[in-house]
């Protein structure tokens, strides 16, 4: 087999982009959808994943999914059951470690990404409940910790057993509880946003100060349009189940919330985040979903001033209308692409979405791809890594381009997520051979440059606390490149 040598090999770190690009995957609306599909689908990866779990470990028929454990119970609203209809989260006091939340966070971060963690909780839990849920996410490197959210609302469990002073105060009582056992979460509160721009306060302000001053993230879910009485109702004329904004108001009250919460913490600016952003194609239509979402987003690149600090869509495959995909009636495993999955691929691809890159040392490697010194690549989160960059010249346009990874050092077994053109791939450990041609298009300058970069997260998706790694960071050492295959022209020629 003929390979080709790079032309350079150097590396670089994976910094923070001006505005992380999120992705929900999975919630009462939808099932959980594999990382290798929406790898696959978009063509490159969120920042991070999130995830909706709920934990009621109180309740008699704990821990079955509530919808299921009262599939005969009368129900009108999502929201009408003795808890929330989430996925039950399968740790905490007496779980288990191989639960599917746990499952799907090894999954998200052995793909070069970082989780989020919706988890509605019991206000009632004891202590012991929740260092039980720090111990839990210890090992999962940079994990947001989204708790109770929503919760100057009226629907979910939580807020039906605690005031609202007695949610802040939990809020505030559970981060410092969990923050002990796992230094790794940043916690997120998703309360009240401003509602009277006159006005400028947050809704329940006084209620959740404190904990909006104990936050690491802040943040405020509103939606463009929202049918919020699926899937009990269909969304027609003259409803009340529904809703239509102002996109231009709904983007000034995001504006100003971040601005209030900054005046509340005196002057000082945390990181704000558009929890769960989308318009519902139930109330708009499939095409005034995309214009509403342009709209907003236009008016966010073009904002001279960078108030938000990312933004996660809600979400991958919905069996509503609130999905890049609808889930297929006929097969829940199957996907219907919506028209907002090609603006959604595109958006974020523009640079404000995509991690900063900084060239780090050149790497020396001999002429059978043996680096001359090891590289011990460090892996922090999605925009927080290193990689392996290996530049090669092509005088025309690929018609093979594959990465081969041998037995030698280990190489086959190590876990890499791999860039090339803006394009992801994953090779998993025990894969020899990655095929990358998906990252060309037809065109292809003559003479061009094209970028290889091998990024490692953990293959077991968890940070080995007593193997070397740390609390944020895990650690992989390479001592040899891949061999790389480019071919220019079919392997026979057309007769």
């Amino acid at each position: 087999m003929r390979t080709t040598d790079p032309v350079r090999v150097y590396k670089v770190h994976a910094g923070a982009a001006r505005i992380a690009a999120d992705l929900c995957d999975g919630s009462e609306r939808g099932e959980y959808v594999g990382q290798d599909y929406i790898l696959h689908t978009l063509g490159q990866k969120p920042r991070a994943i999130n995830l909706m779990y709920c934990y009621y470990p109180n309740e008699e028929k704990w821990p079955a999914r509530v919808s299921e454990a009262y599939a005969d119970k009368d129900v009108k609203f999502a929201w009408d059951y003795p808890y929330d209809d989430y996925f039950p989260y399968g740790g905490g006091l007496g779980g288990s470690r191989d639960a599917d939340v746990f499952r799907q966070m090894r999954e998200i971060r052995s793909h070069g990404m970082d989780v989020i963690l919706t988890l509605t909780v019991d206000p009632k839990v004891s202590d012991e409940h929740l260092r039980a849920i720090g111990r839990d996410l210890r090992t999962f490197g940079r994990i947001e910790l989204r708790l109770n959210h929503e919760c100057t609302g009226n629907w979910f469990s939580f807020t039906k057993r605690a005031s609202y002073k007695e949610l802040g105060d939990f809020f505030v009582h559970a981060g410092n509880i969990i923050r002990e056992e796992a230094p790794n979460v940043k916690m997120i509160i998703c309360a009240g946003a401003v509602e009277d721009l006159n006005d400028g306060k947050v809704e329940k302000e006084e209620e959740f100060k404190e904990a909006a001053l104990s936050a690491d993230i802040w943040s405020m879910d509103k939606y463009l349009a929202l049918h919020w009485g699926w899937p009990f109702d269909v969304a027609e004329k003259g409803g009340n189940s529904f809703a239509r904004y102002s996109v231009k108001e709904v983007y000034e009250k995001a504006k100003a919330t971040y601005k209030r919460y900054t005046e509340l913490n005196g002057g000082v600016a945390k990181p704000f985040v558009l929890a769960e952003f989308n318009a519902d194609g139930d109330v708009t239509g499939p095409y005034d979903q995309v214009g509403m979402i342009k709209e907003y987003m236009d008016l966010l690149l073009n904002d001279d001033e960078h108030w938000l600090s990312g933004f996660t869509f809600y979400q991958f495959r919905d069996r509503g209308r609130l999905g890049l995909e609808v889930e297929d009636p006929n097969n829940k495993y199957v996907g219907i692409p919506q028209p907002v999955m090609d603006y959604y691929k595109d958006l974020i691809k523009r640079p404000e979405f995509l991690p900063s890159l900084t060239e780090e040392e050149t790497i020396v490697a001999n002429d059978v791809g043996d680096i001359l010194d090891s590289v011990t690549l460090r892996f922090g989160g999605a925009q927080d890594a290193e990689a392996i960059a290996m530049e090669f010249e092509l005088e025309d346009a690929p018609v093979f381009f594959e990465l081969y990874f041998d037995e030698n050092e280990g190489l086959l077994n190590t876990n890499f997520m791999i860039e090339v053109n803006g394009r992801w791939f994953r090779k998993a450990p025990g894969t020899k051979c990655v095929d990358v041609m998906s990252a060309f298009g037809q065109t292809f300058e003559k003479n061009g440059r094209v970028t290889v970069r091998l990024y490692a997260p953990p293959a077991s998706g968890e940070n080995a606390l007593d193997k070397g790694d740390d609390f944020l960071n895990s650690y992989t050492t390479v001592k040899k490149l891949p061999k790389v295959r480019i071919e220019t022209a079919p392997m026979a020629e057309k007769k």
